[in-house]
Parts: structure tokens; sequence; C-alpha cells
């Protein structure tokens, strides 16, 4: 039997025994996930991002939104009562990168969809001081002077649909999307027809207040109203979130 302080002296039969230990607990936490088919709960109502709402992820990451922004809400007391439900792990599903963040000098982002008017959004875009006096977020006006480019959306839903978020360019994948998620949402996932969808959308949403064009704001307002507010979450551990109410 090898005594404990002969492995701590021998440099190189720690490293070994190390090696074996690490490879063991690796082992253990990654072979089990080949036999399951989804790592992901099934959670009614989640949808991949519309050609609007994706472009304007885009630009949020762009702008460097996620360095003071996290879009995560921790199953803790405080943050509960602070933004709401705990995140689930399906809502980040479609997310490539995902935005779960590390960081909050701002607020965290997972609920802000529908808690805000898109009046709200373009003001405090445009001048966070207009409706946060003491906010010390810089100002992004050139969202709101610079027309949206979307010549490469289809494109870019092509690299995500690659990853697998189920954009469809097929018969056959529209028909999929129309039985999982209706047939208003599978349009809305239409590659060929992404152009088309997005301009319909900025245009009936009206997001940046402009019918007259279409702006990279209207592009970052779509994607912010929509965050947390596919799910239904009166449907889910409604015994464990009511304690914090």
């Amino acid at each position: 039997m090898i005594k404990h302080e002969s492995i701590e002296t021998n440099v190189g039969l720690l490293i070994i025994l190390t090696l074996i230990v690490v490879s063991i607990g690796g082992l253990v936490e990654i072979v089990p996930l080949f036999y399951i088919d989804d790592t992901i709960e099934e959670v009614e109502g989640i949808r991949p991002y519309t050609a609007l709402e994706l472009r304007g992820r885009d630009i949020y990451q762009r702008e460097g939104c996620y360095l003071c922004h996290s879009q995560m809400i921790r199953p803790f007391r405080d943050e509960l009562l602070r933004y709401g439900h705990y995140s689930l792990a399906a809502e980040s599903q479609y997310d490539h990168p995902f935005q779960w963040g590390s960081k909050r000098t701002g607020p965290d982002l997972a609920r802000v969809g529908g808690k805000y008017s898109n009046e709200w959004h373009v003001a405090h875009l445009n001048n966070p001081r207009d409706v946060v006096p003491q906010s010390i977020m810089p100002n992004y006006p050139w969202l709101l002077a610079t027309d949206l480019d979307y010549s490469d959306v289809q494109d870019r839903m092509r690299a995500l649909k690659v990853t697998g978020v189920p954009y469809s360019e097929t018969q056959a994948e529209y028909d999929a999307n129309v039985t999982e998620f209706g047939a208003d949402v599978a349009d809305q996932l239409d590659i060929l027809r992404a152009e088309e969808h997005l301009m319909q959308q900025a245009l009936a949403g009206n997001y940046d207040g402009q019918r007259s064009r279409i702006t990279e704001m209207d592009a970052l307002v779509a994607y912010l109203q929509v965050l947390g507010t596919m799910v239904d979450f009166s449907k889910y551990d409604e015994g464990y979130f009511a304690e914090f109410r």
C-alpha cells in the first residue's frame, strides 16, 4: 500500500494519479448524457426568435449590452422578489450564445419583455437619464438614426439552423414547425420569407414610432419586448414560487 506522504512527495506519481481521478470523474459526469434523448425540459411556448428579434439580438450583442445586463434569474428569494420567476433552461435553448451573464451593473433582463412600453425603451436607449435619472448607462442615439441592415438575415438564420434551431427551408420542415409551434409562428420561422416577415413585424409593431422606415431601434426593442414572454409561468412550480410572494 502506497503511503499518502510518498504520493505527495513524488510529483510524477501525483500528476498521474490526479489525471486518473479527474478522468474517472469526467466520465461519470459525461457518459450518462449520451444515453438520454434531451437535457432540456419540454416547456410549452418556447420558440426560436423571429427574423426581426434575431437582428435585435445581434445588435444587443454588438453594442455590448450583455456586459452589464444578465439574462438569468437564480432561484433565490431576493432575485425572485425583484425580477420574477427563476429562469428555465428551456428559455435559452435557441440562444447561441446564451446571455446568462455574470455581472449586473444594470438589472437582469430575463423578464423585461412587456414590462415597459415601446416608447419607454426608445427613450431609455436614446438617453437613459430621461426615464431613469440615476442611470449610468451610455446613450445609443444612433440606433434610432440607423436603418436596419437585414440583407443577410437569411444567412444568419441558416447558421443558427446548423446548431439545431428549427428554422425551415423545406415544406417538410415548415410542416414540422406548424405542428410544433402553430401556423403563425411557423411562418415567422421560414428562412425563404424572412425579409418579408421581418418588414411585416417591424411595421406592425412600430417599435421605434417611425412607420416610414425600419431602424436598428425597431429590432432591438422587438428583441427586448419578447424576453420572458414566451412562457406562462403560472403553470410552473407554483408552490415553490408562492412562498416568496
